[in-house]
């Protein structure tokens, strides 16, 4: 089961690489909402069919509250010494606008004209309900079905679920090659603000990991999410067991709704710290957010970090738990 994930994500990828119908690419994308909600569904109905989650779940709440507060915080940190070191946001957002390049008008290569604000919007306002949703609707089918269910005939369904996931996450990965072209705009110094993200999630997971006297594989892990909160808390429930995998889900939900909530505050600190609490999620749900602060010039290095990030988590994840 360990090779699954690259298996999958293999898989996924060479046909994003190489099916270019986009007809294929819509259909994908909604096999991968379905089977997310189905996995959450899943998921959560474990969680309720689970006593010893449900006897201690105030004291994970409290655990994933500190672990992803600290990963935003040292994502934060980082982002800002990188901002006044090797990635100075304040100029090259200048630099942008005097190229007149921004997000949502762009027309880079003789690519169409495309306003991903606007996905990101459409996204966002659907996303960001119906996951959570999906969770407490298994874990009250879970409630409810105590006595009736066995939480391992939920396993292979799981398991089904998360292959499908997998192989949908790559082919959007796969079929993602307009960042290719903002990087080559860019320049490869904006990957120094992806290296500073990923620095302060590691750091985060470790401080809190340590501060709570939790093993670090869960506080390290859930924390190196950076906001994926559907293939972390996947891949942590699948390694780890079900109350493990509730840190994975909560952790990194809880990191778009702190970053939403502290956004004023935030962007008072520095033009890179909106894009350090979004994370991965800059890709998709956190991107309307996010830019709306930061301006359309530098919501192209949003969404070059959030597409980076969100291509490493499911790479990352195996990796840190063959380690931890």
């Amino acid at each position: 089961m360990a090779l699954l994930p690259f298996v999958c994500l293999g898989i996924g990828i060479f046909l994003g690489l190489f099916i270019k119908n986009q007809k294929f690419l819509t259909v994908a994308d909604k096999v991968s909402t379905v089977s997310l909600i189905l996995l959450m569904i899943t998921i959560g109905t474990n969680i309720g069919l689970n006593d010893s989650i449900m006897s201690r779940f105030t004291s994970i709440g409290f655990h994933c509250i500190v672990i992803s507060l600290s990963a935003v915080f040292f994502s934060i940190l980082m982002t800002y010494l990188c901002e006044k070191t090797v990635l100075p946001l304040e100029d090259i957002d200048r630099e942008l606008k005097n190229r007149k390049l921004s997000l949502d008008t762009n027309s880079l290569n003789g690519l169409q004209e495309v306003n991903l604000i606007e996905e990101g919007e459409n996204k966002t306002s659907h996303l960001v309900w119906i996951m959570p949703g999906s969770i407490i609707l298994g874990l009250v089918f879970g409630l409810l079905s105590r006595g009736m269910i066995e939480s391992s005939s939920l396993d292979s369904f799981f398991t089904v679920f998360l292959i499908i996931l997998y192989i949908c996450v790559g082919i959007s990965q796969g079929s993602n090659k307009e960042v290719f072209i903002f990087v080559k705009e860019l320049g490869l110094r904006v990957l120094w603000l992806s290296a500073a993200i990923l620095a302060g999630s590691l750091i985060g997971g470790i401080v809190s990991g340590v501060l709570l006297k939790i093993p670090l594989h869960v506080s390290v892990i859930s924390s190196s999410g950076m906001s994926f909160y559907s293939i972390t808390g996947a891949f942590m429930t699948q390694a780890y067991g079900v109350e493990v995998g509730t840190y994975g889900f909560i952790v990194n939900v809880l990191r778009e709704f702190f970053t939403v909530l502290l956004m004023p505050m935030l962007i008072k600190i520095s033009k890179g710290s909106p894009i350090a609490g979004g994370a991965a999620g800059n890709m998709d749900t956190m991107l309307a957010p996010v830019t709306k602060f930061v301006g359309a010039e530098l919501g192209l290095v949003t969404l070059i970090t959030g597409t980076i990030l969100t291509f490493l988590v499911p790479f990352l994840l195996p990796a840190l738990s063959a380690i931890l």
